[in-house]
């Protein structure tokens, strides 16, 4: 099964040398630490701060507010425990169960997001068969796009959790290929479907992925396709497969939403030091109408996307609209011993809407960052870097970013550019 290796996270990786094996159990984890300072930063600027960059009235922002060079820090801390039977004639059970938590910015500790695990599935696999796992899970969408691509070169957040995918399923099936030989190199297929709430009965959603890996000597390609229905409408990479709502009380009240993304990433061993990767990522949005499900004051509202606030359509108030985007990112990495430096930039881009109003569309972000690192050993590694964000204009963010402010605290309302330095321990077991 050398080729199922290859869909490894980030932690099953290093964990090769480094997890605890006890009889059939195996513990895996990583710990983070990291402190930052950030140019043009303010979190509360808005009039409303609890509300979503969907929703008009987190437009408004409170008057007179500064914003400036602030000091910020974030811990993470996520285990895998897992269980491995050998069935015999080639077969083996698995079972894997994990969760993520993350502290910091003088914010009690907490579930990373909270209601919902990382992992929690059984797995049955043979060498000629392929595998197959039931229960909760990452989706690839998010996962191999932030590891090994993003993570490896300061860019985990800003394009792993931007898009129009998911990134965590609940209720989720998934079959995976044995490595094909294909052009001397190995080719592994998966399909993955998550029914999502099934409390939902007229808006039922359904969310289906399709990777294909491909490994030839230096050179790993990543074909990632998420096709969806009726999950919760968002800008969020990383965020849970559920419905389009929380209460499937509002099932009846609503009108579907679906969304979907296309990406293909590649990484380039030039040789024993070098290394190139790239990412190109289309998204598609159908959009979700505003509407009030439960009267008030205060009323509560669905989960909307690109709204034209106000407006009409074909006898709708406040009609959302579809849109389409296109995402990249490019960067050169170098290792030598147990150095490691890299330089990175990334492109969040205009999306084309017929929506009237101005919802984040007309607006696109630049990332780059450059970093070092040094590998202390025995899974410990320390590192530190720069990085700089810019808007193409002062509004509401591109729609492929899931808030104002979304990755560095500068929000693109009240400044067109930013820049950051940081430093940071990191410990996988």
């Amino acid at each position: 099964m050398a080729g199922l290796l290859l869909l490894g996270c980030w932690a099953g990786q290093s964990a090769q040398a480094q997890a605890l094996q006890y009889g059939p159990f195996s513990l895996n984890a990583f710990a983070k630490y990291e402190g930052a300072r950030t140019s043009n930063f303010n979190e509360r600027l808005q009039l409303f701060n609890d509300a979503t960059k969907q929703q008009q009235w987190a437009d408004q922002l409170v008057p007179g507010t500064r914003f400036g060079t602030e000091p910020t820090n974030v811990w993470l801390f996520q285990p895998w425990l897992g269980v491995k039977f050998d069935l015999g004639g080639g077969f083996k059970a698995s079972a894997m169960v994990s969760q993520r938590w993350r502290g910091g910015m003088g914010v009690p500790s907490t579930v990373d997001v909270p209601g919902f695990m990382y992992e929690e599935n059984v797995a049955i696999s043979h060498e000629d068969y392929g595998r197959l796992a039931v229960g909760k899970m990452v989706a690839r969408g998010w996962s191999v796009a932030d590891y090994p691509y993003g993570t490896s070169v300061g860019l985990a957040n800003e394009w792993a959790q931007s898009g129009a995918g998911y990134g965590l399923l609940t209720k989720a099936i998934r079959y995976t290929s044995r490595p094909f030989d294909v052009f001397s190199g190995d080719l592994v297929l998966e399909a993955t479907y998550d029914q999502g709430n099934t409390a939902f009965k007229i808006h039922k959603p359904r969310f289906w992925e399709f990777y294909a890996q491909y490994h030839n000597a230096g050179l790993v390609v990543d074909l990632i396709v998420q096709d969806t229905r009726n999950g919760n409408p968002q800008a969020w990479g990383h965020g849970p497969f559920t419905g389009l709502t929380p209460f499937p009380q509002d099932d009846a009240k609503i009108g579907g939403a679906g969304q979907g993304m296309a990406m293909v990433m590649a990484r380039y061993d030039i040789d024993a030091h070098w290394q190139v990767s790239g990412g190109l990522r289309s998204n598609r949005w159908s959009g979700a109408d505003a509407v009030i499900t439960v009267a008030g004051p205060p009323a509560q509202w669905n989960n909307m996307f690109n709204v034209d606030w106000g407006g009409t359509r074909d006898g709708v108030a406040n009609p959302g609209y579809s849109a389409t985007s296109t995402d990249g990112f490019a960067a050169l990495r170098y290792r030598r011993d147990k150095w490691s430096a890299w330089l990175a930039g990334q492109i969040l881009g205009t999306a084309s809407t017929a929506n009237p109003s101005e919802r984040g569309q007309s607006n696109w972000a630049n990332f780059n960052t450059t970093g070092v690192q040094y590998d202390f050993g025995r899974g410990l590694s320390a590192y530190a870097g720069v990085g700089m964000v810019r808007y193409g204009r002062l509004g509401l963010s591109p729609m492929s970013m899931p808030t104002n402010s979304a990755f560095t605290g500068v929000d693109s309302r009240v400044a067109r550019s930013g820049n950051w330095a940081l430093v940071g321990l990191l410990y996988v077991l």
